[in-house]
C-alpha cells in the first residue's frame, strides 16, 4: 500500500519523524509520497527521500497558499531540483479559494509557472483544488494534452466536478475525508463513480485525521499508518475486493508517478 501525498516536512512530525515512518512500515505502508508546499520544503522533502531511495518519493512545488513567495528564483530553483531521482511531480500546486493566503490573481500566475514546467520537463503533475473548481480548470484544460501525468489530490468536490475531472482523465486522490461522518457525506457517495483505474489513496498527513477511529489522542495527528483504514473505507464503499483494490492502486500509483 503507498500512501500518495504525505506532509512529511511539517513541524508536527519535527519531533517523531522516524518513529511516524516505522509506525508507516509496521501497518504495511511500502512507500509514500512526499508532498512539497515551498521551495525550502522541496529541498527538504528531497533530503529525506534520499535516506530510503526505495521508500521515499517527493513532489517540488509552490502551493498555492505560499503563491506569494514565488519569484524568478523560485521558479530556477525547482528547475534545478526537478532533476533529483526522488522527485516524480511538481507540486503542490493549484488554486485554494476557501483561504486565500495569497491572492488570487498570484495563485492563478504561480499555477501557470508550475503547469509549465510540468510540461517543459514532462512530469506529472500533483493538484490542490479547493472551492475554485471553475477558474482551476480553465487555466488546466488547455495544457492537459500536452501533460504527462494528472493527479488532483485530496478530491472534495461535487459530482458534477468529478465527472468533469475523469472526463479529462485526470487522476482522483482520495483521503480521510470519506471516515468524517459530517464532512465525508457527500462526497463517500462519489466514490463508487471513480474508475479503478484512476483512483488513488492518501492520508494528506498530519491533516485530515479520520474521525470514525477511535483514538486517545489530544491532538488526533493523521499519519501514514492509518492508510489501510482509508483503503478499508474505500473499499467497503465501492463494494471491491479490498486485497483487488488495494493491487489496482498500487498500479495506479506507479504508473502515474512511473516509480521504478
Amino acid at each position: 500500500m503507498l500512501d500518495v501525498g504525505v506532509n512529511l516536512t511539517h513541524e508536527k512530525f519535527s519531533k517523531d519523524r522516524i518513529e511516524v515512518v516505522l509506525r508507516a512500515r509496521t501497518a504495511g505502508i511500502t512507500g509514500m509520497i512526499i508532498i512539497s508546499s515551498t521551495v525550502s520544503d522541496s529541498r527538504q522533502s528531497i533530503m529525506i527521500a534520499k535516506q530510503d531511495t526505495k521508500y521515499f518519493w517527493c513532489t517540488v512545488g509552490v502551493h498555492p497558499h505560499y503563491a506569494y513567495t514565488w519569484s524568478k528564483e523560485s521558479r530556477t530553483e525547482i528547475c534545478k531540483l526537478i532533476n533529483e531521482p526522488s522527485v516524480v511531480a511538481i507540486g503542490e500546486c493549484g488554486l485554494d479559494f476557501y483561504r486565500s493566503f495569497s491572492t488570487r490573481k498570484q495563485q492563478v500566475y504561480v499555477f501557470q509557472e508550475q503547469i509549465e514546467l510540468a510540461v517543459e520537463f514532462s512530469m506529472p503533475l500533483f493538484l490542490h483544488c479547493r472551492d475554485a473548481h471553475q477558474c482551476f480548470m480553465s487555466i488546466l484544460k488547455p495544457w492537459l494534452p500536452n501533460l504527462r501525468s494528472v493527479l488532483l489530490h485530496c478530491f472534495t468536490g461535487t459530482r458534477s466536478e468529478l465527472e468533469l475531472c475523469l472526463e479529462y482523465d485526470i487522476s482522483i486522490g482520495v483521503t480521510g475525508w470519506i471516515c468524517d461522518p459530517y464532512r465525508g457525506r457527500e462526497l463517500s457517495k462519489l466514490i463508487p463513480l471513480i474508475p479503478s483505474n484512476r483512483l488513488l489513496i492518501e492520508t494528506d498527513a498530519p491533516w485530515l485525521f479520520p474521525k470514525d477511529i477511535q483514538l486517545v489522542s489530544a491532538k488526533k495527528r493523521n499519519e501514514p499508518c492509518f492508510l489501510p483504514h482509508i483503503m478499508e473505507t474505500v473499499a467497503k464503499l465501492r463494494k471491491d475486493d479490498i486485497t483487488e483494490l488495494s493491487q489496482k492502486i498500487i498500479n495506479n500509483t506507479c504508473n502515474l508517478f512511473h516509480l521504478a
